[in-house]
Parts: structure tokens; sequence; C-alpha cells
């Protein structure tokens, strides 16, 4: 059927206008600096997966560019390679040209939440992700029934019942971290005074997951900044930092919360302040380019950004500046450590938390096999997309089992959950801090 002169078929595509709106949309030059060269494609997890060009980090930007001349939507195709994206960012680090993936994809997941409608079963899974995981009060309360249930879970029934669980609550329940009610309710001091001559002044992220249900993951990191000569402030006004909405692309409940936290650390007087969550930090360090376009906001998120250092840059940092001042014992053992991708490629932090480790008399570091490529946790992606953060998983499980170790780190919280379902417990994982910790402290090391 022919459309009469003048009048315009509403129901076809318009090529020539973008599909983007016009917050934020990805920028032109970032686009045109993709050559297409293919060095992305063996450090991308979905494309190792799948071997499908759309779902390589140059097949999603030919799909961004293609969007933003008009030649396709954004519901169907588009949304559906976007979604798969783990945010990991090894891309970034294996690039020549350079490409800013990670400054794409956060203008573009924005764009799809808020111009492409959820199926309903979709929608109401990543509400109840994002009604629970920002909130230490209600993560708290849900500690309670969570420490039942795993006690429940050891019955063999119950384990069976739960192993039955269909795709993503199955994920959800697979992915339970350890729960001690006591340790959810715990609380941080607001202030530990160095030991010794201070040496720097920080203030603590102590996070929402992190600090619920692995509360002594901070307690170490307190006791060993405080160790090596640095007085640690835990602002009680502190929030969540909005890093899992920020990945997940709901851009404003995010920003609103980077708000808050620069509000409550700008009134401190500290020279950093640290986090000990990959994830975290790397959300942290971006707020002064999310908010370069807010007056009000812009000049207080930049110099924020500036202060906020991973646990293991400030470690090493001080490590460089007269060496460790606490005495380490030994521990003779080989540790594998694995490289959090929102560490190593978001942060560029690599070589500072090998440097913390080589640190312990008699420790033998050892690297794992495609050390690049993501565990499958990225976030809430292991909840999202459970087949495909399975499949690395088991990946990454294979690939710790090769080195053969005594025990594994890595510094995500995400990471040690995902690492851990698939290693099942054969192998003690900890946060490097715990195991620093152990060392200053001359007491056996935990197993989790």
């Amino acid at each position: 059927m022919t459309t009469p002169a003048g009048s315009a078929d509403t129901n076809l595509p318009q090529t020539g206008a973008s599909r983007f709106d016009e917050h934020r949309p990805p920028e032109r030059e970032l686009l045109d600096d993709c050559v297409h060269c293919g060095f992305c494609l063996p450090t991308c997890p979905t494309y190792q997966l799948w071997g499908e060009e759309m779902d390589s980090p140059r097949g999603r930007i030919y799909l961004m560019d293609l969007a933003e001349k008009g030649e396709i939507e954004l519901p169907g195709p588009f949304t559906e390679h976007i979604d798969r994206c783990l945010g990991c960012m090894a891309c970034v680090t294996a690039c020549p040209s350079g490409v800013q993936y990670d400054r794409l994809l956060e203008s573009v997941r924005p764009q799809i939440e808020r111009n492409v409608p959820r199926e309903r079963s979709d929608a109401w899974f990543r509400n109840a992700i994002f009604a629970l995981f920002p909130y230490k009060r209600r993560l708290r309360a849900a500690a309670v029934p969570g420490a039942f249930y795993q006690r429940l879970r050891k019955i063999p029934a119950v384990a069976k019942l739960a192993g039955k669980l269909p795709g993503r609550l199955g994920a959800m329940e697979s992915l339970l971290p350890p729960v001690s009610v006591r340790e959810a309710f715990a609380r941080l001091p607001v202030h530990t005074p160095a030991v010794g001559e201070r040496r720097a002044r920080v203030a603590l992220l102590s996070g929402c997951v992190q600090d619920v249900f692995f509360h002594r993951v901070n307690e170490a990191t307190v006791r060993v900044l405080a160790a090596e000569g640095c007085d640690v402030l835990v602002p009680r006004e502190q929030q969540c930092c909005g890093a899992l909405e920020l990945h997940a692309g709901r851009e404003d409940s995010a920003l609103a919360r980077a708000k808050r936290e620069i509000a409550v650390y700008e009134k401190l007087d500290v020279d950093h302040v640290v986090t000990n969550v990959a994830g975290c930090g790397s959300s942290m360090k971006e707020y002064g380019h999310l908010l370069d376009d807010d007056p009000e906001w812009a000049e207080h998120a930049k110099a924020f950004s500036a202060r906020v250092r991973d646990v293991h840059e400030v470690l090493a940092d001080l490590l460089s500046d007269g060496g460790p001042r606490a005495p380490r014992h030994p521990f003779r053992g080989r540790v594998a450590y694995h490289d959090a991708c929102h560490l190593g490629h978001a942060q560029q932090v690599r070589s500072q938390p090998r440097d913390v480790l080589r640190s312990i008399p008699d420790l033998e570091l050892v690297d794992l096999p495609e050390a690049a490529l993501c565990c499958g946790s990225a976030g809430i992606y292991n909840m999202l997309m459970p087949d495909a953060a399975a499949d690395l998983g088991a990946r990454k499980a294979a690939n710790v089992r090769s080195v053969e170790p005594d025990l594994v780190v890595t510094a995500n919280p995400g990471c040690l959950l995902q690492i851990g379902k698939h290693l099942g417990q054969d192998l003690p994982l900890l946060h490097p801090v715990q195991l620093l910790d152990a060392s200053i402290r001359g007491v056996a090391v935990p197993r989790s």
C-alpha cells in the first residue's frame, strides 16, 4: 500500500533521527573512535561464550551507531545485546585505539531504562532487587530469615527443593552469602585511631551488602589501615553509593545517592575516601564525570572523586613510603589472586593488590589463566543472566583449580560469591585485606 503524498506512515521507522533521547546520548566522537579491529574479541566474555558479533564490544558499538543514526529501534535486538553485556570493561583495557566503551555503555543503559518498556516479569524482578540491595536496614531485616533458611537448607530435602528452583530464582538462591545475624547488625566504630604516629586520615565506605554480609572484611580493613598508621573514620550518615543502580542504567536514583554521599564525606577532614569494594570504588571515582553537567554539584563531585582510593592503593602507597609499619607473620601457601573487573579494568588497579599481598612473608602469589576474563558476577548480572553467568563462573573455577592454590583472594563481594558458588567448599575465599589482617595479628587465616 502506498502512502499518500504529504503524509507519513507512523508505523514505519523514520531513518535519520536518533533513537536516543536528548539526555546524555552516546557521543558521536566516541562512537567513531572504534575502528572495528577486533582486539577486544578475545577478552569479551559474551563473545567468548557465543562467538556472536553483536555480543562483542565492536558489535555493540555498531548497534549504538545504527541507533544514533535512526536506522534501528531501541526495543528488540538493540536492548537484547546491550543487556547481555557484563560491563566488565576488559575491552577498554585491550583496545589499542583507546575506545571509551565504558562511557558509551554508561550513556546507553539509561536510555534503555527510560525508553524501553520491560516485560512485566523482568521489570518485577529488577524492581525487587533494587528495593532490597541498596538499603542496609532492609538487608539487615532480611538477614534474620536468611540465617534461618540457611540452617534449613542443610536438610537434604530442602536442599533438593532449592536445587530445583528455576532460572533467576534458582540463581538468586544459590548466591546467598553466608549469613550471621550478629555480624549483620554489628557496627564499625565511628573513629579508630592510628597505631603509633599517624601517617594518614581516611574515611571508609562501609557499603551495603559489604557491611551486612561481609562485615568481617570491613573489620579487617579498619584494623589493617589503623595498624599501618591511618586514622579511620566511618560516618554513620553514609548510605548506598549507587553503584549497582548506576551499572544497571538507573541513572536518576544512582545520581541522587551519589549526591548524598558527596554531602556526607565532603564535611570530613580526610586525605582519602577509601573503599574495599571494586564496584563501589569504580562508581565513586566516576562521580565527577557523571555530574559534570550539574552546575550545583559538578565541582563537589570532581573534588570528591579525586579523593576516592581503593584500599590497596592506600596500602601500597604506605608500603612505598617507608615500608610496612606493622610486622607481618608468615603465610606459607599458594595464594591465587583474581582481578575483580571493576578494580583491574575500570580502575586500572592491578599491581597494588599484588604488592600488598607480597608484603606477607613466605606467601607464594600466583595469577590465574584467562585472568582478564570476567567470573560472571558483574553486579546483578549473575541474577539477571544466570545461564551465561554460570558458564563464566564454571570457567573461572576451572582456571582457579588449575593453579592448585591453598587460598583464593579477590576484592569484590560479588566475585567472592560467584567464584565460591562454582568452587564449592574446596578452597577458602577471602578479601586480600583479610589475609593481611591475619598476618599482622598472627592469627589463623579465616576460611571466609
